[in-house]
């Protein structure tokens, strides 16, 4: 019975370990079905059906897990190149401040920052002088037009005396003749001899009220002139309209287009006759100021063409660079033995801002433009230099070159061959691409949505 039973327990346990050893493959296959997507096959038979690409696929969903970072091809000078730090600064003429023409609280009608246009209202003045000075042109004005009907009378007035005086005049000559023929007394010769000159000194009196008056008249039509100009000027450095000027107080509008940089006085503050009120400044015009060594004088000049670009648009490529003349600066600084390198933009690109740094390229004489992309494109691949272009047909693929390099400035490296001006190659996160695609390195493999790389043999 015992020696019976020993074999069909051994058959037992080894029927046990062969369906344990079924199971534990089908897990492993099926395991390795949903990491690959596809039916496993023999990989000697993907090997002969599958023929070797340079291209590798970079969806969006990887190319934001990647980091992946695209630069433009483009012409550069790369050995005759000098690259000089330094910052955009505003014009001397690209600020204008805004001062009170008269003493007066400020109501601010604007916003730090806020875009204006040629008269836009900034800030009204209001207080005892402008509203004094609007009373005084009232007061001189009526004062002036009342002089009109007084002159007016006194001039009848005085038309009349004359006009007595003649008839008195001609009385006496009557009397005279009168007397001459035997006729006539004393009496009446002596009568109308007082009349008449009382009336010659009351036409007098007139006559000199009249110039009086007319005198007046010029000093009044003088203080308005005075006064009407006086709040022209005042108009004329607020900027604005008289009919807005007349809204409860004076209005301080803008004179050019720009932005409001600095608010100097708070709502409601006493501003003193000639006090800042606020800054507008115009953020285009700008221009570029590096600093050179001395010793490199002997290589620099006034008018050699140069190229301003943003900090990180060498490397990127995000930011567009600027065409820009060189001009030296009059004067350098002794203690640091560095000269200023100015350079005015040809043409102004939408990012630059007034305090932001960049370089300076100064294309130097000998040099000749190539194409060029930034030195971190370039990796290694064993002793094979690899770059990486997005395929222009396909902006969801890269495709793998041996780059055929030139000459290098350290940021920069010539490329001889296999792209043209406009291309986009990779510059951060083709790292992994090129291990995945290594061909030293035995990586076959894909990229998963989340970025991460799995070799084929799990």
């Amino acid at each position: 019975m015992t020696t019976a039973a020993f074999p069909s327990t051994m058959n037992a346990g080894a029927t046990s370990r062969r369906a344990a050893a079924s199971v534990l493959l089908a897990i492993l296959l099926a395991t390795l079905v949903s990491c690959r997507g596809e039916e496993p096959a023999p990989r000697a038979a993907e090997e002969t059906t599958s023929a070797p690409s340079n291209r590798i696929d970079i969806p969006d969903a990887v190319r934001r897990n990647l980091g992946i970072v695209f630069a433009r091809v483009e012409p550069r000078v790369v050995e005759q190149t000098m690259r000089l730090p330094g910052r955009f600064e505003l014009l001397p003429t690209a600020r204008r401040e805004v001062r009170a023409p008269i003493e007066g609280r400020v109501e601010l009608l604007v916003d730090q920052y806020q875009p204006v246009e040629p008269g836009t209202p900034l800030a009204r003045l209001s207080g005892s002088a402008w509203q004094e000075l609007e009373e005084q042109i009232l007061a001189t004005r009526a004062r002036l037009e009342s002089m009109a009907p007084v002159r007016e009378a006194h001039r009848v007035h005085e038309a009349s005396l004359a006009d007595k005086v003649a008839l008195w005049k001609d009385r006496l000559v009557q009397l005279e003749r009168l007397r001459a023929a035997g006729g006539g007394g004393a009496g009446q010769f002596t009568e109308a001899q007082a009349t008449l000159n009382a009336t010659q000194a009351e036409l007098a009196e007139v006559m000199e009220k009249d110039a009086e008056l007319q005198a007046n008249e010029r000093v009044l039509a003088a203080e308005l002139r005075a006064l009407e100009s006086r709040r022209a000027s005042l108009l004329a450095l607020a900027g604005c309209s008289a009919d807005a000027a007349a809204a409860g107080g004076l209005l301080l509008c803008a004179a050019d287009r720009g932005i409001v940089e600095m608010l100097a006085s708070t709502p409601g503050g006493l501003v003193e006759e000639g006090g800042l009120v606020l800054s507008v400044v115009q953020p285009d015009r700008v221009r570029f100021r590096a600093r050179a060594l001395q010793g490199d004088l002997d290589r620099l000049r006034d008018g050699l063409p140069a190229r301003i670009a943003a900090a990180n648009a060498g490397d990127a490529g995000r930011l567009d660079a600027m065409p820009a003349v060189v001009s030296i600066a009059p004067a350098g600084d002794p203690d640091g033995r560095t000269i200023d390198v100015l350079a005015s933009p040809e043409s102004l690109a939408a990012w630059v801002r007034p305090g932001l740094a960049a370089s300076l390229e100064v294309v130097l004489e000998g040099g000749r433009s190539e194409l060029a992309i930034p030195q971190r494109a370039v990796l290694r691949d064993g002793i094979v230099p690899v770059v990486f272009r997005r395929d222009p047909k396909d902006p969801n693929k890269a495709i793998r070159l041996e780059a055929d390099l030139g000459r290098s400035d350290g940021r920069f490296v010539e490329i001889l061959s296999g792209v043209k001006a406009g291309d986009e190659v990779v510059v951060d996160g083709n790292y992994p691409l090129m291990l995945a695609m290594s061909g030293t390195a035995t990586k076959g493999g894909h990229f998963h949505s989340d970025g991460t790389f799995h070799a084929e043999d799990h």
